[in-house]
């Protein structure tokens, strides 16, 4: 499955090269938006929050959502490469 992870992290100044660490830990990932991944991965969503929960604040925001086939937008095409290589694991 291809999980998005979209954060806002509200801690100023904070570290969080261990949230991006635990992200990368997933599976293949993706990241050309500041406050989003890809990550494409055999965990469930619940499976992804548990491992990144611990390196997040409470006041932090992250919402972590499976991508469907459905998407369009504009980035690099190195980008949408990563994406529609994968296409066959997105939900419908």
């Amino acid at each position: 499955m291809i999980y998005a992870i979209n954060y806002d992290l509200k801690q100023p100044g904070q570290n969080y090269d261990e949230l991006h660490e635990a992200i990368k830990s997933c599976g293949a990932w993706w990241h050309y938006l500041d406050s989003t991944w890809l990550v494409d991965t055999s965990l469930t969503a619940q499976g992804v929050w548990n491992k990144l929960s611990p390196h997040t604040d409470k006041n932090d925001n992250i919402l972590i959502i499976g991508i469907s086939r459905d998407y369009a937008g504009w980035l690099p095409q190195k980008a949408w490469d990563w994406i529609n290589a994968r296409t066959t694991k997105m939900a419908a």
